[in-house]
Formats: C-alpha cells, structure tokens, sequence
C-alpha cells in the first residue's frame, strides 16, 4: 500500500492524493492550484498517468479539490468519479463555470497582449474547455452519506458529512488483504465547523490507521459566529455614510449563499440601510438553485425556513446579475452598493472587474470574507500590497481593506482538535496537508508534543509506503 501526495502538501490548494491499495489506483480529489508559485502545475502533465486511474473519489466541489478533473479526463482518465449528490450537482455547475472563466480569460490576454505587442508568462489558451467538461460530467456516480460502497473484492469506501459545505463528505476507504488486519483510511478533506448555518456538524470518527487531515486554519482560532452580523452591518452602514462601495470577493459555494443569509436578516430588521446589493456571480446564482434541490443535506433550521416559505436567498434590494451587460451596468450606479463576485481568492472572474473600478477609491472597501491562499491577488491585498497588478495595470491600493474570519467554512485550530478528540485510539500515522507550510508544520508538532502521535507533513510528490 502506497500514498502519494499529489497536491495541497505544505500548501493550500490543488488537493489531491494518489492511494494504491488492494488492487486498485485511486485518486482522492483532484484539485486546482490557486496559490501563483504553483500555478505552472495545472499546465504540467499530470504526475501519474491519468488512463491508469481506477477511480476518483472526490471529497466536494470546491476548485481547489476539483478543478483539474477535466483535465485528467483529457488526458485519458475514465473511470468513475463518486461524489456524493449534492456534490455531483455542484460540481457540474462549478467545472462548467471554470472552462467558461478560462475561455474567457484566455480571450482576454490574447485581446491585451496583442494591444501591447507582447507575451505574457502563461498560455494563452483555456487550461481546459467546456467541452472537456461535457466528457466529464457522465463519469460521475452519485452516492448517499453512510453507503458502503465496494470498489472491488478488496477496497471499500463510505463517504460521511463533512459539515463544510453542501455535500461535502470526509472519506472513509477501508482494505482488506489476505494475511493481514484490514486498514482504514481516513480523508478528511475540509473539516468545517460546528453550528453553521445551512450544513450539519462534522462528522467524526473513533478509530483509523492512517489519516490524510487537513490544516487550514490550524494556527488561529475565528471570531465569534455570532459577531458576523455585526460586522457585516458596520461594513454597510460605513461605506454608505461614506458614498463608496462595499466590494467582496465571493466564494460561489456556500460563502455567496451565506452572506445573503445574513444580509437578508438584516435588510429586513432593519439593520443596515436600504441600499442596492448585487450577486455578480452566475455559478453562485446557479448554486444557490442547487441549495432547493437538496433539502435533504441542509440541517434541521434550513429546512424549516425553507419549508416556512422565508427563503433566506430573497431579500428587498437584492438583484442577482445574470449577464455581463448586466455586470458592467454595476458601474453606472449612483450612491453605494454592495458588490459581491467571485473569485473568491481574486484569482479572476467578474471581481477583478469591480476591484479595478474600485481599488483606488478612499471611500469604498473590500471586505474579504473567506481565505486567501499566499500568493493569490486576495492575499496580496489583505497583506497591505500597493500597487497591485489588475488587468495589465499597477493601481494604487486606497481602499479600505478589511477582513471577517467568522464565515470561515473550515473549521479552526479548537475544532481541527475537537475533531481529533473524536479518535479512541491514535492512527498509525497522521498526515497533515491543505495549510501553508509553517501553519501545517506549527499544527503537526502541536499534535504530536501534545497527543504523543506519529505525525507527518509531506511535501510535494512524496511517496510513503504503508504497513
């Protein structure tokens, strides 16, 4: 039994690992780098050959666990790929907006680069299609939270709630060899917190011999929950006293739909101004339909809006933008307005658009809402940069810059360890990935000193051999 790390190792994005066990080959997630040292590794061929992969088990729809998918497919990939529904559904809508952002992207450069009478670092061309997605999408089996699920004679799996956004899962493979005990893997893909609007709590887990964790936010603890709303009504009352903008790079999944959750309740008791509030985000606005398509995975307090007829995704002042001419009439807005649009991390889409038009006014502000993996135009902002390149341009950064951690999805230091303490007996290894290097580094050894495990932090393309 062997495990390769193919991704999000000492780093953030592009999740990925490559379990060879019981006969089979088979790949948990398969996700897109974001972070810009890494970036060169979606263009690289993949680091084992796609046509030898059996299968793909993929943890939820988030880019960074499912943005390369397409690509293995066109590099001859064509096993299944199993996902819980909620996922499946999502996943469709998020790789078809990623061909269509890079289609796009790619159109762009060629547009600017030929303007300026040069090159730029990166192709010029979609690192994949849409019609590299319409391949992908029927490889996908649906499966159901809890379902054993037998991928030959000797390899299982069951996928269990993840509580990081709709569908997510955390899975469970287990192997079974003649002469030897069965082992148990455990991927927790990303852990998110407990009492979360919309998704159920964390699944945990009493035993496992080899675990694949994640550490996001292994080094710092969130803000209150409870103290969301009113930052987010302080960010709203301060750009409208100040006739600017409130800018915030969204994440489609699950980070759009909870912001209107919050601003809904607001816009109705009264606690922010009546101002306009615009989704500039067409997969969010998709995705958001996905949410009614599965009541099934939504916690007990969702459901009962839902089915009381108060949809949290409906709220006066609200317009949720469905083409770019509708996307470029933002601009022509008098007075303040809140602007939400992904990129989530302002790796590109729409907000690149909205920060170029607003980066350099005083009186608007971004707010980030969701983490910004290092390197990422999102980080550069946040860390105080300026200029920062937009577009082809250096623009001076005068906004206000500000940030709320309490939206997280992913679960903190407290509750990366609340879920730990869910294991009776330790693992015969923990490996710690999806953090930035010293954040995965620093939680390892807090795990290890405090816990007394064997814990290891793997890097790029490490291979370990298993018991």
């Amino acid at each position: 039994m062997k495990i390769t790390f193919l991704g999000a190792a000492r780093q953030v994005t592009g999740s990925c690992y490559y379990l060879e066990a019981g006969g089979l080959k088979i790949l948990v997630d398969c996700g897109l780098y974001q972070e810009r040292p890494f970036l060169e590794r979606n263009w690289d061929p993949f680091p084992v050959p796609a046509s030898e992969i059996d299968l793909l088990l993929l943890t939820h729809a988030h880019l960074d666990h499912s943005g390369l998918i397409p690509k293995i497919v066109r590099e001859g990939f064509s096993g299944s790929i199993l996902a819980t529904a909620a996922t499946a559904d999502i996943v469709s809508i998020a790789l078809m907006d990623s061909a269509h952002i890079q289609e796009e992207d790619a159109a762009f450069k060629r547009k600017r680069h030929a303007k300026e009478g040069r090159r730029g670092p990166h192709p010029e061309v979609p690192l994949y299609t849409t019609e590299d997605v319409e391949r992908t999408l029927p490889l996908v089996r649906e499966v159901r939270y809890g379902e054993s699920l037998a991928l030959n004679r000797s390899v299982s799996a069951v996928f269990q709630d993840a509580g990081h956004i709709l569908g997510s899962a955390m899975i469970e493979v287990t192997v079974r060899e003649a002469g030897v005990s069965d082992r148990r893997f455990v991927f927790s893909g990303d852990i998110g917190q407990w009492g979360k609007p919309f998704v159920n709590d964390p699944s945990l887990f009493d035993r496992a011999d080899y675990v694949v964790m994640e550490s996001t936010y292994g080094d710092r603890v969130h803000e209150d929950p409870a103290a969301v709303s009113v930052l987010l009504a302080e960010a709203v009352r301060r750009v409208a006293g100040a006739g600017g903008n409130l800018v915030i790079p969204t994440f489609a999944i699950e980070r759009a739909q909870e912001l209107m959750f919050h601003f809904s309740r607001l816009v109705r008791e009264g606690g922010v101004p009546r101002l306009p509030f615009f989704l500039d985000s067409p997969m969010a606005r998709e995705v958001t339909e996905a949410f009614a398509r599965h009541p099934e995975v939504l916690d007990r307090e969702s459901r009962k809006l839902m089915e009381g007829g108060r949809n949290p995704f409906e709220f006066p002042g609200l317009k949720i933008v469905r083409t770019i001419e509708e996307s470029k009439a933002i601009n022509d807005v008098k007075g303040s307005a809140v602007i939400m649009a992904g990129s989530g991390m302002c790796t590109g889409g729409r907000i690149k658009h909205h920060l170029f038009r607003n980066i350099g006014r005083p009186e608007s502000t971004v707010l980030f809402v969701g983490y910004q993996a290092r390197q990422t135009l999102g980080r550069k902002i946040l860390e105080g940069e300026s200029p920062v390149r937009i577009h082809g341009r250096e623009l001076p950064v005068r906004a206000r810059i500000d940030k709320i951690n309490g939206f997280s999805a992913h679960a903190d230091k407290n509750a990366l360890d609340r879920w730990l303490d869910g294991f009776r007996t330790p693992p015969r290894r923990l490996f710690v990935a999806h953090g930035d290097e010293d954040v995965a580094l620093g939680f390892a050894a807090r795990v290890r000193e405090g816990r007394g495990w064997n814990v290891q932090v793997p890097e790029y393309r490490d291979t370990v051999t298993l018991d």
